[in-house]
């Protein structure tokens, strides 16, 4: 199942998941994006992006407004559909309109192999190659990995640092995969300091020496964290 946390009181961006692209709100856009590769439902905390779902037949459940982070909400929307403990749940985030469907495939396919072979993980993500200029950027969240394609860390900052001018680069992209029980231990977990101060709320699972599984992809996509990435996402739709 595919579950989309959609919170309209973003701190850095107010209302965003209800902007208008190309003619449709941009969470109904993301939702779009993907439903004809699973179930999708909207979590969402606010009456208004269910009514938003509702007029273009995007199912939705209303949760809380006091969680902290997306992984929270999407957990209290998997315990009130009530799904098996070995249920996948992919979460895409409602400000990405252009995640590609081969990207959530992959990391649904990565997952599916790690239960079939009874491998141990928390969750898993994906991420693909960028440049150093890039790799600069705060808003585009870079991670590195151990040679078994975990991640080790995932920072705003440009990591690893270039001492040897041979460094490469991997940007995060901000999509998610857990089983129901890997979840509901996600959220189990205490707070780490790393997460807050980071502001990434993935580092909560390193902190507490949980592996998360990487995937690399192929993808042009962009969430959308500023008015000017909205402007440039309005443009494509032009």
């Amino acid at each position: 199942m595919i579950i989309i946390p959609a919170r309209l009181a973003s701190s850095r961006f107010p209302q965003k998941v209800l902007a208008d692209i190309g003619g449709l709100p941009m969470v109904v856009r993301t939702a779009k994006r993907v439903a004809h590769l699973d179930k999708v439902v909207v979590a969402a905390d606010d009456e208004r992006i269910l009514a938003t779902c509702k007029e273009y037949g995007i199912k939705a459940m209303l949760t809380s407004t006091t969680h902290k982070s997306g992984t929270d909400r999407i957990h209290e929307c998997a315990t009130i559909l009530n799904l098996d403990d070995n249920e996948l749940i992919i979460n895409v985030q409602a400000d990405e309109p252009f995640i590609e469907p081969d990207v959530v495939e992959s990391l649904m396919s990565k997952l599916k192999k790690l239960q079939k072979d009874k491998v141990d993980f928390i969750m898993g993500s994906c991420y693909n190659s960028i440049n150093a200029e890039a790799a600069t950027d705060p808003n585009l969240v870079k991670v590195v990995l151990n040679e078994k394609s975990n991640a080790i860390y995932f920072s705003r900052a440009k990591i690893p640092h270039n001492q040897s001018g041979e460094a490469v680069y991997f940007g995060h992209i901000g999509i998610y995969g857990f089983s129901k029980k890997s979840l509901k231990e996600f959220c189990s977990l205490p707070d780490a300091p790393i997460e807050d101060i980071e502001k990434l709320e993935q580092l909560r699972a390193i902190y507490h020496a949980k592996d998360i599984a990487m995937v690399k992809v192929a993808s042009t996509g962009f969430g959308i964290d500023t008015k000017e990435d909205l402007a440039r996402a309005i443009e494509i739709f032009l």
